[in-house]
């Protein structure tokens, strides 16, 4: 299988790396050559034009993905995308559109739904182990804010951070978001209140069953990186990212004894592979594509609501956004 790759920044690499063990041949492109040509002589792979392949990976700058993902249609090429697929929801739905009339694959990267402890919840509450689900909790921080200058492109940080809690929300429960009450904070640098965004978030979500959702966010979170989820039911909790290296320190003297997570890329390593792997086989035609640009635009919703009822500081109905 020859498999094209689009970008190697930071995350475009871990996947060059990644294709490297699982496909015959890797064909690299990047707008900086000599990278490109590091990272091919590297890998052993070669440069050229990654749509000349069976599947093409895409880890580009977020502006340029909703072009590539059209063209990738267009030529019929199964394509794996970083999220998100686009930056607004227009170009979403254009993204989504092109892939249905195509028929070709388009997986969009939640790395999430591909890590072990949130499929084991996932399996606990279809299979009626927590009995009727009633609450659910969620944390996504970073240790250190991104650089200053990546802020104003990425959306804020609902679409930019929790659009992943969004998506693994949906997944895991089988519901859908029905309103959003969202708010924020700025409790470090200026960067962020100069672009319109916030460093610190909250939002409570309703999903479609009554169920109750709260979310909580920072990008400066010093103990390390921190990304759970609780599942409260009428007969069971269960919790996700509890483990050796959970950077949380009970107060009854309970503490994780391994180091705590510096980065998302270091604590969903193995899910990315495994994400790799399942949109291989999709691009192969043995499974159906495992998350697809529809997924993508229905999170995207819940960070649209989220986003305006921040600004507007009310609660937002998702049929307010959704097109």
């Amino acid at each position: 299988m020859r498999v094209g790759l689009l970008g190697l920044g930071r995350i475009g690499a871990f996947h060059a790396a990644t294709l490297s063990a699982l496909v015959d041949e890797l064909v690299v492109s990047d707008a900086d050559q000599s990278r490109a040509e590091e990272v091919a002589e590297r890998l052993k792979a070669r440069v050229g034009d990654p749509f000349d392949a069976d599947a093409v990976v895409i880890a580009t700058p977020t502006a340029t993905h909703a072009e590539l993902l059209v063209r990738a249609c267009d030529l019929r090429v199964p394509a794996f995308c970083e999220k998100p697929a686009a930056p607004g929801v227009a170009e979403t739905i254009r993204v989504a559109d092109a892939a249905e009339r195509s028929g070709t694959v388009v997986h969009i990267g939640f790395q999430r739904r591909f890590d072990a402890g949130y499929t084991a919840a996932r399996e606990a509450l279809r299979s009626g182990e927590l009995g009727t689900l009633h609450r659910v909790h969620m944390i996504t921080a970073d240790p250190a804010p991104p650089a200053p200058g990546y802020v104003p492109m990425s959306g804020g940080i609902f679409r930019d951070c929790h659009i992943h809690d969004f998506d693994i929300l949906r997944w895991v429960t089988g519901r859908e978001v029905e309103s959003v009450y969202a708010t924020g904070a700025n409790r470090g640098a200026a960067f962020f209140a100069e672009a319109g965004d916030v460093d610190n978030s909250a939002a409570l979500l309703t999903l479609d069953d009554g169920t109750l959702v709260t979310l909580q966010g920072s990008r400066y979170n010093g103990a390390g990186y921190d990304v759970r989820m609780e599942l409260a039911g009428t007969l069971r909790t269960r919790a996700v990212g509890l483990d050796p290296r959970t950077p949380l320190t009970s107060t009854e003297g309970l503490q994780p004894p391994g180091e705590p997570w510096p980065d998302f890329v270091t604590r969903f390593d193995a899910a990315y592979v495994a994400e790799m792997s399942a949109f291989l086989a999709a691009a192969r035609g043995e499974r159906e594509s495992p998350c697809t640009a529809q997924d993508a635009l229905a999170a995207l919703y819940i960070a649209e609501a989220a986003d305006l009822s921040r600004r507007d500081d009310r609660p937002v109905r998702l049929l307010e956004v959704a097109k």
